[in-house]
């Protein structure tokens, strides 16, 4: 019997028929009890029906029962009608499960515009209900899979002071993937009990350090939303110094893992770029340097062709906003110096980077000069599968 889940906490899925037929594109977890909330939702202006939604339930509750996520329409740009068909579906599940319907959150993906299709929600609810009682967390996940070619999850078991309390993690993504907090959602639920202010505070330092630092394409989702529900059902509590740390260190770990998932499920992506910056004059510039070259098509694309043009990767760090003096910056490419106090070496290396290139995972790393400040993140390649995919997403 699959057992991913943490204690407390039981799944269920059904095919409503949204997009494709044939398979499940409607979940739903529940806890047996009321968990503390943590979210982090897009920054988009644009803010999905279900974002808006999820949002007010944690700020004014600060708790939920339930997750109800959806594949084959986003409800994003629905205007009041969204709001209000996000809110009956809170209602349809609310009647068939026994919960109250602002226990439950809704999370949505798929073509933005598409209002969601209520017949088919009206229909399939009551099996989603009847099909509750599974602990496997692939289920869960595949249902609100879209262009995603794996479903992404992960478990893990931490040994808190008390005893042993358990992480899981469920995400999709594929495109569209920048969260700034692809389309993106993300549920991390754990059984350890929590207080909210603590659990919102690791919460957000760990997306930060994970979720926040990849990209595949450089679009944020109108609907990228990571929940996290802390329902304290295995009786252990995390409240002391020491209990946070490890339990954020537990998270962290584990959504570093999904998100690495997103990355290396890019639309059409053969490679995951990690990028590396050190000896910046802060933190910030670290940052800006590393987002600009993650997100350069030229950089990616050459990544993607096995083609060591190092030449990409400064000049995307030269136009990205850091403040920087150009005859300190070095550069490392797979391992192998390029570009030292501003000068080109190594040319005799070409042939060597030419077989270094054709890893899955690609090194980039670069020296801005003696200060302090450091930054890492990871992209995709791009590659001839991500236009084909873009360019006929809604047939």
């Amino acid at each position: 019997m699959i057992d991913d889940l943490p204690t407390g906490f039981k799944a269920g899925t059904a095919a409503a028929n949204f997009k494709k037929a044939g398979r499940d594109d409607l979940g739903l977890i529940v806890s047996d009890r009321p968990c503390v909330l943590a979210g982090m939702f897009t920054q988009n202006l644009f803010k999905a029906a279900p974002v808006l939604v999820c949002q007010e339930i944690l700020n004014t509750r600060g708790t939920a029962r339930a997750v109800l996520a959806n594949s084959g329409q986003a409800n994003a740009c629905t205007g009041e009608e969204g709001l209000d068909n996000c809110r009956t579906t809170q209602e349809m599940a609310a009647e068939a499960t026994g919960l109250e319907a602002q226990e439950i959150l809704p999370i949505s993906t798929g073509v933005v515009g598409a209002h969601l299709k209520m017949d088919l929600w009206r229909k399939a609810v009551p099996a989603l209900a009847q099909s509750l009682g599974s602990r496997d967390a692939e289920g869960f996940t595949r249902a609100f899979m879209t262009t995603d070619a794996f479903p992404k999850f992960a478990m893990r078991e931490v040994t808190l002071s008390g005893g042993t309390v358990r992480l899981t993690v469920m995400a999709k993504g594929a495109g569209m993937i920048c969260p700034n907090m692809a389309t993106m959602l993300c549920v991390a639920l754990t059984d350890a009990a929590v207080e909210r202010e603590p659990w919102q505070a690791m919460f957000g330092r760990a997306v930060d350090k994970t979720f926040n630092r990849v990209s595949v394409d450089g679009d944020t989702s109108t609907n990228d939303t990571i929940l996290g529900l802390a329902n304290g059902a295995s009786g252990v509590a995390a409240r002391d110094e020491a209990d946070l740390a490890l339990l954020e260190e537990a998270l962290t770990a584990i959504l570093g893992t999904v998100s690495h998932m997103l990355v290396m499920d890019g639309e059409g992506a053969s490679k995951v770029i990690h990028i590396s910056v050190r000896g910046a004059r802060n933190d910030a510039d670290a940052e800006l340097v590393a987002r600009s070259v993650g997100h350069s098509q030229l950089v990616k694309t050459a990544i993607y062709g096995g083609d060591a043009n190092w030449g990409r990767i400064v000049t995307a760090v030269g136009y990205s906003g850091a403040s920087f003096d150009p005859a300190k910056v070095g550069l490392h490419l797979c391992g192998v110096e390029r570009f030292r106090l501003g000068r080109p070496v190594n040319d005799d290396q070409e042939g060597t980077l030419a077989e270094l290139l054709k890893a899955r995972d690609i090194a980039v790393d670069i020296n801005l000069g003696d200060g302090p400040g450091s930054y890492s993140f990871q992209a995709s390649d791009l590659g001839h599968e991500y236009v084909t995919l873009n360019s006929d997403y809604r047939s």
